[in-house]
C-alpha cells in the first residue's frame, strides 16, 4: 500500500491509534478496496448516475412546460373562439332589436293616424245619430191599421222598414232615443239595454242594436259595442244599417288594437256591401293599415 492511502493522509485522525491494531488493520482493508482503478470507476458510476438523473429530469421538464403551454395556447383559441360567438350573437340581437322598434315604430304611426280618421269619424256619427233621430222622429208613422185586430197598435216606417208595433213597444223606443238625442248618452244606453232585454222579438231591435253600440262606443265601451254591431249584422244583414255597423265593428276592433282582425272586417265590408258608402270609408282605411 503506497503513503497517500494511509489512514492519516486521507484525514482519519490519529486518535484511532489509540484504539489498538485491529481496527486500523480494517480500515485499511477497505481503504485498499476502495483505492485504485476500481474506486475512480465506482466514483465515476456514482457521478454518470447522477448526470442521467439530472438529465431526465430536464428532459421530464421541458416536456411538462411544451404540454403545460400547448394546453394554454388552446384554451386562448377556446376562451377566444367562445368571446367572438357572443359578440357576433349580441350584434345580431342588436340589428333585431332595431328592426323590431321600427316596425313598432310604424305600426304605432299608422294607429295614429287611424285613431285620429276615427274621431273624426266618431264626430261625424254623433252629429249624423241626432239627425237621424230627428229623421226618424219625423218618418214615423200614426196610421192607424184598419186591418189589425188591436186598434191600438200603429204603423211606422223606421230605417227604411215600415211594421206594426204596440203602442208600449213603441213608446219605449222612442223614449230612449229622445234620450240620445238631449245627449244623455248613459241613460240612452240604459233604455236601448232594457228595450233589447224586454223586446227580443221587436221589429225595433236592428235599429236598436245599432243605436245602443253607438252609444257604447261613445262610452268606450268597445267591446260591448262590437258585440252589438255585429248581432245587428248576423241577425239582419240586409238591413239599411247593417254595412255601417260592420264598419263600426271595424272601429271597436281598432280602438281594442286588434289590427289585423280590424283589416279583415274592414274587407268584408268591401266585400259585402261594394256599392255602399260604409265600403268606400273601408278602402281608405285599409289603405292606412297596410
Amino acid at each position: 500500500m503506497s503513503r497517500s492511502s494511509t489512514p492519516s493522509a486521507l484525514g482519519i485522525s490519529s486518535g484511532f491509534a489509540g484504539l489498538g491494531p485491529a481496527p486500523l488493520t480494517v480500515l485499511g482493508v477497505v481503504f485498499w478496496a476502495l483505492s485504485g482503478s476500481d474506486f475512480r470507476r465506482r466514483v465515476g458510476a456514482a457521478l454518470m448516475g447522477a448526470g442521467v438523473a439530472c438529465s431526465m429530469g430536464c428532459t421530464v421538464g421541458h416536456g411538462l412546460y411544451a404540454l403545460s403551454a400547448a394546453s394554454a395556447i388552446e384554451l386562448r383559441q377556446r376562451v377566444s373562439s367562445s368571446q367572438q360567438r357572443v359578440a357576433d350573437d349580441l350584434r345580431k340581437a342588436n340589428e333585431d332589436n332595431v328592426q323590431l322598434r321600427r316596425s313598432m315604430l310604424d305600426l304605432s304611426n299608422q294607429m295614429e293616424e287611424l285613431r285620429k280618421e276615427v274621431a273624426n269619424v266618431r264626430g261625424q256619427n254623433e252629429g249624423l245619430a241626432h239627425g237621424m233621430a230627428d229623421m226618424q222622429r219625423g218618418q214615423t208613422g200614426t196610421e192607424q191599421s184598419a186591418g189589425e185586430r188591436n186598434v191600438a197598435s200603429t204603423m211606422v216606417l223606421v230605417d227604411g222598414q215600415r211594421f206594426v208595433v204596440g203602442p208600449a213597444e213603441k213608446h219605449a223606443f222612442e223614449a230612449a232615443l229622445a234620450t240620445l238625442r238631449e245627449g244623455d248618452i248613459a241613460q240612452a244606453q240604459d233604455g236601448l239595454v232594457a228595450f233589447v232585454k224586454h223586446y227580443p222579438q221587436s221589429r225595433y231591435k236592428p235599429s236598436a242594436l245599432f243605436w245602443l253600440g253607438s252609444v257604447q262606443y261613445a262610452l268606450h265601451n268597445y267591446l260591448d259595442a262590437e258585440v252589438n254591431f255585429r248581432a245587428l249584422v248576423t241577425a239582419e244583414p240586409s238591413h239599411l244599417r247593417a254595412p255601417d255597423a260592420l264598419l263600426s265593428v271595424a272601429d271597436c276592433q281598432v280602438e281594442l288594437m286588434n289590427v289585423k282582425a280590424a283589416r279583415r272586417t274592414l274587407q268584408d265590408v268591401v266585400d259585402a256591401y261594394p256599392e255602399s258608402e260604409a265600403a268606400d270609408v273601408a278602402e281608405e282605411r285599409l289603405a292606412k293599415l297596410q
